[in-house]
């Protein structure tokens, strides 16, 4: 593929030596074009997309009407304007400070026989080859800057999305919720009021993750004190609510992440409703749920005053909810434990806030 003949502005009211030039960059690949003057050579940038591109200038400094720093200063003011190399025929070198300040890409003097041409050439192809760098690394960057707005535009549209999933999620679980409140409500039979309710716990607590995060600016992790509040706050106002009283939370305002906390919210359900059917046989008691944090550690405590290790066995329990808190206690890594001086329940569950990397569980196991 041939590559496109450069073109060269040479403004300079010298002739002559604008004639050398022509002849001088012509043999060397270039296209000169001569302006007599200032006012002439801006004229001919600005009719560029007419008469065609100017690749680079060359601007002598004395000249009638407009001097070179005054037509450089000019032609740095357009837009996208080609590289200039200043060239006079004086030594001072504040014109050369001023002239590179200014704008221009390079700086030589010049002779009126001509010999200073092949470094013209020099200067021509390095300001060239200064401007193409300089526009590929500007596009570069606008590449990035318009990858980046890509980027945060979409990471702003899967956030929208998750979001309204989060809502349509929380809202289709609080209609089962509360579906299966109303349920529990009319129920005649204890048992059933009791399982139907405890059903409804389980859905309330994933149905509370989800109102979180859509109402959260933060999707990745949810605040155990609120939700924990939330999700009590619902079992208050279930069915069996008039034996819960005295059910009380005390919870520090840890952030762990959404799956994690559903397992959380769970085992809560599970054990304070195990606490209303068992520890108090001749109605409500205190109830206490405790969150604290040790370090790396959480520590949750559900605590009641009820009648512990004298409980009357259920013949008709299935053992249900001990399956699951087993379950939400395995996917957290948690131990579980009964203190035994107590006098009524208390179980421990102990995790991690943030879940140990697959080699360390794995380490840990076979320890």
């Amino acid at each position: 593929m041939n590559r496109r003949t450069p073109t060269l502005l040479y403004i300079d009211d010298d002739d002559a030596l604008a004639r050398l030039v022509d002849r001088g960059l012509t043999r060397r690949g270039y296209k000169v074009i001569h302006a007599a003057s200032g006012e002439e050579g801006l004229e001919r940038i600005r009719r560029a997309d007419v008469e065609g591109c100017i690749d680079v200038v060359a601007l002598d400094q004395y000249m009638p009407g407009l001097d070179g720093l005054e037509t450089l200063e000019q032609i740095m003011a357009i837009a996208g304007a080609p590289p200039v190399v200043f060239v006079t025929a004086s030594q001072d070198s504040t014109i050369a400070v001023t002239a590179l300040k200014a704008g221009a890409a390079d700086y030589l003097v010049k002779d009126v026989k001509g010999d200073f041409i092949p470094l013209l050439h020099v200067a021509v192809d390095g300001a060239l080859r200064q401007a193409e760098l300089q526009k590929a690394r500007e596009e570069a960057e606008a590449e990035i800057h318009a990858s980046r707005d890509r980027y945060a535009a979409l990471a702003a549209e899967r956030e929208l999305l998750l979001r309204e999933v989060n809502h349509r999620v929380g809202n289709s679980l609080q209609i089962i919720a509360s579906l299966l409140h109303l349920q529990a409500s009319s129920a005649t039979q204890d048992e059933v009021k009791a399982a139907l309710t405890n059903a409804m716990g389980r859905v309330a607590a994933v149905a509370q993750v989800h109102r979180r995060l859509y109402t959260s600016q933060d999707l990745k992790s949810v605040v155990l004190n609120q939700y924990l509040g939330s999700l009590l706050e619902d079992l208050r106002r279930s069915a069996e609510g008039d034996r819960m009283s005295r059910l009380t939370l005390k919870a520090e305002p840890i952030e762990i992440d959404p799956d994690r906390a559903v397992a959380v919210g769970i085992i809560v359900n599970e054990l304070v409703m195990n606490a209303v059917k068992y520890a108090y046989p001749d109605g409500a008691g205190p109830i206490h749920v405790e969150l604290t944090s040790q370090g790396d550690d959480l520590l949750l405590t559900i605590t009641d005053d009820g009648v512990g290790d004298n409980a009357k066995a259920d013949p008709r329990s299935t053992g249900m909810g001990q399956r699951i808190v087993a379950a939400m206690a395995s996917k957290l890594d948690a131990s579980v434990e009964r203190d035994p001086a107590h006098s009524g329940t208390r179980i421990l569950l102990k995790f991690r806030r943030v879940p140990a990397a697959p080699d360390q569980a794995s380490s840990a196991t076979a320890s």
